[in-house]
C-alpha cells in the first residue's frame, strides 16, 4: 500500500502528559487539509523507539499512487487485524488496550515495524498490527 503522508508527531503513550493533545491536534490539523479526500484515512504509527511503552511517530495518512508515495508497505508483512466496536466511544482505545495486553501476555508478537488503523468511509475502523 502506497500512503502520502499528511501530518506527523511524535509521542508516547505513557510518558508524555501531551499525548491526547498532541494526537488530537495531529488530527485536527490533517482533517483541514483532507475537507475534500472522501476514502479512508489512516493512521500510521512508525519509527518505535522500542515497544509500545517507547516514542513512535504517529501519521494521519492517505492512499496514493506509487509516484506520489511518502512510504510504501511491504506487501510481505503480516498483520494481525483488530475491529473496533465504533458503537463504544472508548473503541479505538479498548482496541489499543486488548493489543498491549496480548503482546504482554505473549500471545501477540508485534514487528514494530508499521502498524495503522485505518478509517473507513462507512465508519468501520480496523486496527492492523505488523507481527513477526
Amino acid at each position: 500500500m502506497n500512503l502520502s503522508l499528511i501530518q506527523s508527531t511524535r509521542t508516547n503513550n505513557f510518558n508524555d502528559d501531551l499525548v491526547l493533545q498532541k494526537i488530537t491536534e495531529l488530527w485536527k490539523v490533517a482533517s483541514s487539509k483532507l475537507a475534500d479526500h472522501h476514502d479512508s484515512l489512516y493512521g500510521l504509527y512508525h519509527d518505535y523507539e522500542s515497544d509500545y511503552k517507547g516514542d513512535y511517530t504517529l501519521s494521519v495518512a492517505i492512499k496514493t499512487t506509487e509516484e506520489a508515495a511518502d512510504l510504501s508497505l511491504s506487501e510481505n508483512e503480516k498483520y494481525e487485524i483488530f475491529n473496533v466496536d465504533t458503537t463504544d466511544e472508548q473503541g479505538v482505545f479498548k482496541a489499543w488496550q486488548k493489543i498491549w495486553h496480548l503482546e504482554e501476555s505473549g500471545e501477540l508478537k508485534r514487528a514494530y515495524s508499521y502498524d495503522y488503523e485505518e478509517y473507513q468511509v462507512n465508519g468501520d475502523i480496523n486496527i492492523y498490527i505488523a507481527i513477526k
